[in-house]
C-alpha cells in the first residue's frame, strides 16, 4: 500500500507578497486634462499618454495571488480616452451638452498625475481584499515628468 505524504502548504506561511502591476512594461492610458488655475498653458485642454504602475503589498488570497490583476487594470481603465475635469471646471457642462457626459472624469482636486496617483491609491484600497495592506501607484505624465 502506497501512503502519501502531505507537503507542508507554503502558501499559509508566504507572509505578506508584492505584486508590482506594470513593472517593466507600464500600463499606458491616453487621457485629456486641463489645470483651470494654472498660469501657463496647462490651463487649456490637451491630453497625455500616461504610464502608470501598481504595487501592492499584501498576504495571499485562497486564490494564491495578492489580487487579481484585472481589478487592477480595470481601476486604471476606467480612465483611458476619458477627460479629467476639476469639479466646477466648466468644461464639464460642455461635455454634458455636447452629449459626451460619460467621457468625463470628475476629480475633487486639479487633474495632475500627483493627484491622479493619490486618487487611484484611494479607490484601490478600497475595491481590493482586506488582505491588501499597501497600495502605490506610480503615474508618468510625460518623460521627464513621474509621481510616486
Amino acid at each position: 500500500m502506497t501512503q502519501r505524504v502531505l507537503e507542508p502548504d507554503p502558501v499559509a506561511d508566504a507572509g505578506e507578497r508584492t505584486l508590482v502591476v506594470g513593472g517593466d512594461r507600464p500600463v499606458r492610458i491616453s487621457a485629456g486634462h486641463r489645470l483651470m488655475h494654472h498660469d501657463g498653458k496647462c490651463s487649456r485642454p490637451h491630453g497625455h499618454n500616461y504610464e502608470l504602475t501598481v504595487r501592492l503589498t499584501g498576504d495571499l488570497t485562497e486564490a494564491g495571488w495578492v489580487v487579481d490583476k484585472g481589478a487592477v487594470t480595470d481601476a486604471i481603465e476606467a480612465w483611458d480616452h476619458r477627460f479629467l475635469l476639476e469639479a466646477g471646471d466648466p468644461l464639464i457642462d460642455a461635455f454634458e451638452a455636447s452629449g459626451d457626459g460619460d467621457a468625463v472624469v470628475v476629480l475633487e482636486r486639479p487633474p495632475t498625475a500627483e493627484v491622479m496617483a493619490t486618487v487611484l491609491e484611494e479607490r484601490l484600497a478600497e475595491q481590493l481584499p482586506e488582505t491588501v495592506s499597501t497600495v502605490a501607484v506610480t503615474v508618468r505624465e510625460t518623460g521627464e515628468l513621474c509621481t510616486r
